[in-house]
């Protein structure tokens, strides 16, 4: 009796390293389920060790060494007896010769070993010949057969009970006493079982005795596994009303508040309301200022966590996504999106008031403030206004003095990087931009547009005054000082003064000799 306890014991621990509610072919019938893990326990002892070791009764026909025959039927019988002593001794010693590669865990029969490795193997050598449904232990499918054939257990359900119920119960009586006597030593979390304790513990020893045998990828719990099969699958067994499937039902009860309109977590402090706990989470982060992502070399830190994986390609320099068509390579996904549509001409973003479409949602609500006039962007110093927050950015660098960008041929410096970008040409002798009807090149693209009115008459610069136009801007404010009267550029000299640039640099002449 001893030794089918232990066994029963064995069985026990191992099934408590699944996820419970994955494993519902062992939930549906708790008590058929007992019953015939009391039978088969039982038989395949029996099979393993012969008919002569009576399990039932304790007992044991152990050969003695001063009455052995000699006969070949007797001496095989002497090494099936022999052998049965000796297993029975690993009861009294301890011993556990059979050892699991994958996680460790010993065992005292060879028996119970196999089994236990089709947990790591995912075995299920037993299948259902009505339904196809298969199972690594061969008591699990006598015991689904029940379902098909109606047939009932020959162990009295009161049997079964009188076996496990006193600690079934106190095991339930937890629930309502909120005792947890099984305590973790580490961070002191308290659990109602041991299986739950042995579970916890993997995630302080960072054991995961559970790998695909497809990637390799190694998990804490059997659940876990199963789920993560599905990925090489493709299977997706939670189908919500509308046709979606999903391969967690986790992820099921979450898109069903979709169609529920159901956000069940509520920020106490503003209102907002959450479908998932983990945007919920993420958006408590804003009111109480936390940041636990930190960088472990600069020291920055993140309220999100992608966020902080983003901040790291700074360090790293790691550009994941690539362009398939310029090689160009980017650090996110997003901006590896809108740069694809450079290649397919893609402006989805169109302006509502003069149809011009554009590539990028920021550029339209630039481009929108043309239209509206509004400048929203203001230096605190000068109180000028700029339409974008990059160009207040850049001014705010007059002010500074501040000249970041250096040219490393003759060290000129520049505040804008693209103005240095334009200077280099000067050094290569680039000039990439070139009319398309004359042929002529220009280091500049808004030289080459400048160029372009020649060939088409454009003058988009119209005096309100006096009604005459012009084709730069430059040209354009240069006559509005005749009606306006201004005359910013003064000799430092004499102190008269003139409209244009041109006619100071003349008049300094004079001075000068």
């Amino acid at each position: 009796m001893e030794f089918i306890k232990e066994e029963r014991e064995d069985v026990k621990i191992e099934e408590t390293l699944s996820v419970k509610h994955e494993d519902t072919e062992e939930q549906t019938d708790l008590m058929a389920l007992k019953e015939e893990s009391y039978e088969h326990n039982v038989k395949e002892e029996k099979d393993q060790y012969g008919n002569d070791h009576d399990f039932l009764s304790g007992e044991t026909s152990f050969s003695c060494s001063q009455t052995e025959k000699t006969s070949s039927q007797e001496k095989a019988q002497k090494k099936r007896t022999s052998f049965n002593q000796q297993d029975h001794m690993r009861i009294h010693t301890g011993e556990s010769p059979f050892r699991c590669q994958q996680c460790g865990k010993r065992f005292t029969h060879k028996v119970s070993f196999k089994r236990h490795m089709r947990i790591h193997t995912g075995e299920k050598p037993y299948t259902c010949k009505l339904c196809g449904k298969s199972f690594n232990r061969k008591g699990h499918l006598n015991n689904h057969m029940r379902i098909h054939t109606g047939e009932k257990s020959s162990i009295s359900h009161q049997h079964v009970k009188s076996l496990d119920q006193d600690e079934n119960l106190k095991v339930h009586m937890r629930i309502h006493t909120g005792e947890s006597p099984f305590t973790c030593q580490q961070c002191g979390n308290g659990f109602t079982e041991k299986g739950s304790l042995n579970r916890h513990m993997r995630t302080h020893n960072g054991e995961k005795p559970y790998t695909c045998q497809q990637c390799g990828k190694s998990f804490s719990q059997h659940g876990s596994l199963k789920i993560h099969m599905r990925i090489h699958t493709g299977e997706k067994p939670y189908i919500c009303q509308c046709g979606k499937s999903f391969d967690q039902e986790g992820n099921l009860k979450v898109h069903m508040r979709i169609h529920t309109g159901e956000s069940p977590f509520t920020c106490q402090q503003c209102g907002n309301r959450f479908t998932q706990r983990g945007s919920f989470n993420r958006h408590m982060r804003i009111h109480t200022g936390e940041k636990p992502f930190t960088c472990p070399q600069c020291g920055k830190s993140f309220n999100r966590k992608g966020n902080f994986n983003y901040h790291m390609r700074v360090h790293t320099g790691e550009k994941p996504y690539t362009c398939q068509q310029c090689g160009n390579r980017f650090t996110e996904k997003g901006s590896l999106t809108r740069h694809i549509r450079i290649h397919k001409g893609e402006k989805p973003y169109k302006c509502p008031q003069c149809g011009k479409g554009f590539s990028q949602h920021g550029s339209l609500k630039n481009h929108i403030r043309i239209h509206t006039g509004e400048k929203p962007f203001t230096c605190p110093q000068c109180g000028k206004s700029f339409e974008k927050d990059w160009n207040l950015k850049v001014h705010i660098r007059i002010h500074k003095g501040e000249k970041p960008y250096t040219c490393p041929q003759c060290e000129k410096s520049f505040s804008k990087q693209g103005s240095l970008k334009i200077h280099i040409r000067i050094h290569t002798g680039e000039k990439p931009f070139t009319c398309p009807q004359c042929g002529k090149s220009f280091d500049q693209d808004a030289n080459l547009k400048v160029h372009m009115r020649i060939h088409t008459g454009e003058s988009p610069f119209t005096c309100q005054q006096c009604g005459k136009t012009f084709t730069l801007k430059g040209s354009f404010n240069r006559h509005m000082r005749i009606h306006s009267g201004e005359k910013p550029f003064t000799c430092q000299r004499c102190g008269k003064s003139f409209n244009r640039k041109g006619n100071l640099n003349y008049h300094m002449r004079v001075h000068t000799g």
